[in-house]
């Protein structure tokens, strides 16, 4: 069987039990919607190479060791609630701008947080804020999850990082008609 845990797609075992018009021809490749995904060719979604868990590109934040690695400047220690290790626990990353040290947001929801106090809890203050927030909802290890879990996670995330896009082109939109307007009425004047 196809899982997040041993990896590889197996043609002609797996294929004919998913796909019954495929012939098993050894050039067999991975389902389509997997390519699409961003996977590349052996077709896994993770694979233990040198004992270290590896991911493709563009997925490396859903491993919470790759999450902690953004948190190497955030000015919280060890005696705070908000350590590094729990923030990236509670599905942040860290992604400070020149006016707050402090900011996070959740590599899934996409819902930024700044402000934080020592004694903040990362993972209430995620749940308060984000009370929909898919990672969240998990009751298990990312690396648990079956591949149905996965892309249903997948599919949030990008939904989620579409719609701050598609958000912050509104604004920058409305802010360069403003500017336009302004100009306009200058010119009337």
């Amino acid at each position: 069987m196809f899982s997040a845990r041993r990896g590889a797609w197996h043609p002609p075992r797996q294929c004919s039990a998913y796909f019954p018009s495929c012939l098993g021809k050894p050039f067999c490749s991975p389902p389509p919607f997997l390519s699409r995904c961003g996977l590349k060719a052996p077709a896994t979604i993770m694979s233990l190479g040198e004992g270290k868990l590896q991911v493709p590109p563009g997925l490396e934040l859903y491993l919470k060791e790759n999450r902690l690695a953004t948190f190497t400047q955030w000015p919280f220690d060890s005696d705070c609630s908000c350590t590094a290790v729990r923030m990236a626990e509670a599905g942040f990353i860290h992604c400070p701008t020149e006016n707050a040290s402090d900011v996070a947001q959740c590599f899934i929801c996409c819902k930024e947080l700044e402000g934080w106090e020592p004694d903040d809890d990362p993972m209430e203050e995620h749940r308060k804020h984000s009370p929909k927030c898919a990672f969240l909802a998990l009751q298990k290890d990312i690396c648990d999850l079956t591949v149905q879990e996965f892309m249903k996670l997948r599919k949030e995330r990008m939904s989620n990082l579409i719609e701050k896009e598609v958000n912050q082109a509104i604004i920058e939109l409305e802010n360069y008609a403003n500017l336009i307007r302004g100009e306009i009425d200058h010119l009337r004047s």
